[in-house]
């Protein structure tokens, strides 16, 4: 029985330079190899033109390259582009371009389905299959810089983790791909330029505070009242907010970074004066900003916009507390763009 290749891009440089002199080769050779498969971005073995055919071969014998495929784009009229990614087993997630004047940010996903039941979002209702590898998220962000070179004639500028999936249950594959994002070996963005957006699980996000990570962190809230938070997102009843707010102060603490609240203001679920008093004061706890985000409805179910009106009393009373708030409008709506739901927004 022949055994399963294993994807080169999961073997360290280390270990790369190790296997081509136990081949009987020059070590330096992994350093050419593993530059063609994250700076250059080579999709097959037969990219890597520097290195001799029978090299190439020999790689071919003994590895694959897991590359993803986008297999279907779709352009908005406002400029954003939405990827059906297809992965190597078959299985599809979806990333967003979502472009501005002045930036282009990239909304990619970190699960096939989702760990989470988030009553709202229709990722949520796809069971999780399976995790993302390192590489098939930064293969997500690849695409989306070559889509904003063609179409916008820059390359990317900042990345959400927004997309499909709960990143926090991901969590090595995430960090090791944001490692990756960030170093010099790879794309060399700045971390300050990356934001991971959380349902709220407190002890990964005291986690990454521990492991003094550089990006901004994002927290999908909806509500400051447990009860109600827990009809919206029915996982948070086992994560109270006082154990979500204890977790936020320690990553203040260590971190000095502000939160992101990402915020829907829903017509008859938090479209009243106890929701928007409820995250005024939720929103003194840890320096922060609020997203208010603009809804794209699944179905016709109890999840709807709330009125101008409801949005504008949050607007009013956070503003009115020194609380930097700003409200997101939906992008893509015409090819309906919503990347985990709350894709419509720039970093």
């Amino acid at each position: 029985m022949q055994m399963e290749k294993k994807d080169i891009r999961a073997v360290s440089k280390e270990d790369l330079r190790e296997f081509f002199v136990t081949s009987g080769d020059k070590a330096f050779r992994g350093n050419q190899v593993y530059e063609w498969l994250w700076s250059k971005g080579a999709h097959s073995f037969e990219d890597m033109t520097n290195i001799s055919k029978e090299t190439r071969a020999m790689l071919e014998q003994n590895f694959v390259i897991n590359h993803i495929k986008v297999d279907t784009m779709q352009r908005s009229e406002d400029g954003t582009v939405k990827n059906a990614v297809r992965l190597h087993d078959g299985l599809v997630v979806e990333s967003v371009l979502i472009p501005t004047n002045t930036r282009t940010t990239a909304c990619v996903s970190s699960q096939v389905g989702c760990s989470l039941d988030c009553n709202f979002c229709a990722t949520a209702r796809l069971k999780r299959m399976r995790n993302l590898e390192p590489a098939e998220i930064y293969d997500q962000v690849i695409a989306i810089d070559k889509e904003s070179r063609l179409y916008h004639n820059h390359p990317l500028s900042n990345i959400v983790f927004m997309g499909m999936g709960e990143p926090l249950m991901n969590y090595n594959n995430v960090l090791k791909a944001i490692e990756m994002i960030t170093s010099e070996e790879g794309l060399g963005m700045s971390p300050k330029r990356i934001m991971v957006s959380t349902s709220g699980v407190p002890k990964m996000i005291k986690k990454l505070a521990d492991d003094d990570v550089k990006f901004k962190l994002a927290v999908s809230l909806h509500s400051a009242i447990d009860e109600v938070r827990a009809r919206i997102m029915p996982f948070s009843a086992n994560f109270p907010l006082a154990d979500l707010r204890e977790s936020l102060e320690y990553w203040y603490r260590k971190t000095k970074s502000k939160i992101s609240y990402e915020y829907v203001v829903w017509k008859g679920i938090n479209d009243n004066k106890e929701a928007v008093d409820a995250l005024v004061k939720f929103c003194k706890y840890v320096p922060c900003k609020v997203n208010l985000i603009e809804y794209n409805p699944i179905d016709d179910g109890e999840f709807q916009q709330a009125s101008e009106e409801a949005t504008n009393a949050y607007i009013k009373a956070l503003e009115a507390s020194g609380i930097v708030v700003k409200v997101r409008r939906s992008r893509g709506k015409d090819i309906d763009a919503a990347c985990g739901q709350l894709a419509n927004k720039e970093a």
